[in-house]
């Protein structure tokens, strides 16, 4: 899977450019994850690097299939220089590493949660999970491998999170819309939920 990786980070690179810091976690069990910094201006994003070199499984599925299944890997963009976003790094790989832990299927629509602060005094804990295709453009596999998705995290707050529970990812992220909230804020405040 060696191979995957090395298109999954070329793809990367071709995008967002050369990475100016990486950072790699092995947690037990599970294959080893790097998240790489990408600065862009005034934005910073972290991307995964490990998570699609395993196609994510169905976990009541019986045997998962090695080659089928969807792979993805994780984008978060935020805005430098407001908060200690780098804390976010582990965190990452937690996420990038649910499908082996937890037998995860990550997709867009799909919530995300740490208990914890993304980053240190963070209002959120929890990401949404967007769809792929608009930063990073989705890396086709040879069949009848699925293609690399790369999925944008977007922070929720505790609230929102809630809201979007009760109310669907759709509702939430046109609520996101309407009040022209700054996703990439890492200290925004919740949107209005009336």
């Amino acid at each position: 899977m060696a191979e995957i990786l090395a298109l999954v980070e070329a793809r990367l690179r071709t995008a967002l450019g050369e990475p100016d810091a990486r950072a790699a976690v092995t947690f037990l069990g599970t294959d080893r994850i790097e998240v790489l910094r990408f600065i862009d201006g005034d934005v910073v994003r972290y991307a995964t690097l490990g998570m699609s070199a395993q196609p994510m499984a169905d976990p009541t599925e019986a045997l998962a299939d090695p080659v089928k299944g969807p792979r993805a890997e994780l984008v978060l963009s935020v805005r430098a220089g407001l908060a200690d976003t780098d804390q976010v790094l582990r965190k990452l790989a937690v996420l990038a590493a649910s499908p082996q832990v937890e037998g995860l299927i990550v997709a867009p629509g799909a919530s995300l949660d740490l208990g914890e602060p993304l980053w240190p005094e963070a209002p959120f804990s929890s990401v949404l999970v967007a769809e792929s295709g608009g930063l990073v453009e989705d890396l086709e596999l040879d069949a009848p491998m699925e293609p690399v998705r790369f999925l944008p995290l977007l922070p929720m707050t505790h609230n929102e999170a809630a809201w979007k529970r009760v109310r669907g990812a759709q509702e939430l992220q046109e609520r996101w819309l309407a009040r022209g909230t700054d996703l990439r804020d890492p200290l925004r405040a919740a949107v209005a939920l009336d």
